[in-house]
């Protein structure tokens, strides 16, 4: 296995590595967004328009294109990042190389219209689920005011007053004032495919680091949230606090918490407290969401509308005992193992291998986080874990609820 790390002449930082015997070659490129969208919804059309035409080809045109060549290529807003993500047959790479490039550069964002009426008929087929909803609400309130905090419902209040000229300049100032970072992972030898990598990627404008502007959302009270909907039988309720992120002291012990309280299904503490003893839930689980600035870990579950209040009293029975009791070394270990069994499932193919090098690169931790994240998780304590508790679980949270 080779795995080399160096800079193309833009300034762009890539990495790659070498799997032999793989018939598909894999590329992710990511764009930092250093910048709150001037109204929520302006980066979501962005990323949505990226693939629907360019200067030389239309969005039918280019849709076969892809299809000739069996070429994989998709564009993803995420709150810190835009992810270009290629996927083609070795033989292909040239040609991929070339459309992926034209995507980047020669954009038309003609299909403005169409794509916004599509995205305002999606989004209140999405929030149609209670527990979409019960999220959304959730998300808006925590990062109230933010640009994290840009939910779907937020998204669809303002999309009547997004103009082309804004979708435009946001995606300029997208690419000339980003740091970029390159993952490739494949079976080419790495003197096949640079010169193509310079001639395409090496030509975008250069990667920098420097322009950083959103600032670090804070929570600094109990805040409620409450929506009731006729139509329901069930209450939708999430409790969730914000937290610290990736490379922060608590990283690691908020990842193995969330495995021990609820990420891992069946054995997990709230699935067999308040689903199997206590016949509380229809769903029950904890999730632990990573910004570029902060986390966000909360706890879900979907019950009876007349079990919200012993719902409530079982999610802080739960979060008081892992702010008391010393998680054992049995359970300590099995979520290790879990986890680690997880991230070697997430690392199966060339795509996943280069979309995760170029998350943690373009975040700033370096392509190599995940593999240090790894063995370093093998040392967390069960201490460690309590403390992270007693200063993550505080009394200033969000609660959201949907009802009958």
């Amino acid at each position: 296995m080779t795995k080399e790390i160096a800079k193309l002449t833009n300034n762009i930082e890539y990495i790659y590595k070498k799997n032999e015997n793989t018939p598909r070659i894999a590329v992710c490129l990511n764009f930092s967004i250093n910048e709150p969208e001037v109204k929520p919804g302006v980066y979501s059309l962005m990323a949505r328009l990226l693939l629907q035409g360019t200067k030389k080809y239309n969005s039918e045109a280019l849709a076969n294109e892809f299809e000739k060549y069996a070429i994989d290529l998709s564009s993803e807003f995420l709150p810190n990042y835009l992810k270009f993500r290629l996927i083609c047959l070795n033989e292909d790479f040239s040609k991929a190389m070339e459309l992926m490039y034209d995507v980047i550069q020669n954009s038309t964002f003609d299909e403005f219209e169409k794509e916004k009426l599509k995205l305002k008929c999606e989004i209140p087929a999405e929030l149609d689920s209670p527990r979409a909803t019960v999220l959304d609400a959730y998300c808006k309130t925590i990062c109230e005011n933010h640009y994290y905090g840009n939910s779907m419902s937020l998204i669809l209040e303002n999309i009547d007053s997004i103009t082309k000229d804004e979708v435009i300049e946001a995606y300029k100032n997208i690419l000339t004032n980003s740091k970029k970072c390159l993952a490739i992972v494949g079976a080419l030898d790495k003197e096949e495919i640079l010169p193509q990598i310079e001639q395409t990627i090496g030509q975008l404008p250069k990667s920098n680091d420097n322009n950083f502007l959103i600032t670090k959302p804070e929570l600094n009270e109990i805040k409620k949230t409450e929506i009731k909907r006729s139509e329901l039988n069930q209450a939708h309720i999430i409790k969730g606090w914000l937290v610290p992120t990736f490379g922060e002291e608590e990283h690691l012990p908020l990842v193995l918490l969330n495995v021990i309280l609820g990420a891992c299904g069946l054995s997990s503490r709230l699935f067999l407290e308040l689903r199997d003893k206590k016949g509380l839930a229809y769903v029950v689980r904890s999730s632990y969401e990573t910004f570029k600035l902060t986390g966000n870990f909360m706890i879900y579950i979907a019950t009876e509308p007349n079990n919200i209040e012993v719902s409530l009293k079982g999610f802080n029975e739960e979060i008081e005992k892992i702010k008391t009791i010393p998680v054992s070394e049995e359970e300590l270990n099995d979520a290790k193992n879990n986890l680690i069994g997880k991230y070697a499932f997430l690392e199966e193919t060339n795509l996943q291998q280069a979309c995760g090098y170029a998350k943690f690169a373009v975040l700033g931790l370096g392509f190599d986080f995940a593999e240090k994240m790894k063995e370093e998780i093998k040392n967390v304590t069960s201490e460690q874990i309590l403390k992270c508790a007693q200063k993550c679980f505080s009394d200033k949270y969000v609660l959201a609820i949907i009802k009958p």
